[in-house]
């Protein structure tokens, strides 16, 4: 979890860098590491075939591009926590169709996402749409076809 001869990592605030899964979920609040759990269950459900890695210090998901992340709310981006929770993000959610207005964009080009302090029924059944999606979009990019 830290850098060279014991000091941190200043790659992401607070200086933490996350070398396995295991180290991240022991990291997060127990609300936050639950929420992850719950989200990861239902993207590998969804779509057995990525392939988990931590980068940035959260967990990716891919298949040829990555897909899609989690980002729970504890790991910061910058000087301080912006949102509770845990984000759900697509890496190219512009190009998936039907991702907006269900997940946000801000001012991002091509990421979309949701934060989530719970997981309805409703959600899993728009997420579990929005990854198969990506994954044809995926499928497509690979074959040269967007």
């Amino acid at each position: 979890m830290s850098g060279a001869k014991g000091h941190p990592s200043s790659m992401l605030a607070g200086g933490l860098r996350f070398a396995t899964l295991q180290e991240l979920l022991d990291f997060l609040p127990e609300d936050e590491r639950d929420l992850t759990l719950e989200l990861r269950e239902l993207i590998l459900s969804e779509v057995p075939d990525l392939k988990e890695r931590i980068s940035f210090n959260v967990p990716f998901y891919k298949l040829h591009r990555d897909l899609c992340f989690l980002w729970p709310a504890s790991v910061l981006w910058g000087a301080r926590k912006t949102y509770n929770g845990v984000r759900f993000g697509l890496s190219y959610g512009t190009l998936v169709p039907g991702a907006e207005p269900y997940l946000q964009r801000g001012a991002r080009k091509q990421v979309c996402w949701r934060d989530f302090s719970i997981v309805t029924p409703a959600d899993q059944r728009q997420l579990g749409q929005l990854l198969r999606s990506a994954c044809a979009m995926d499928a497509e990019r690979t074959r040269g076809l967007r």
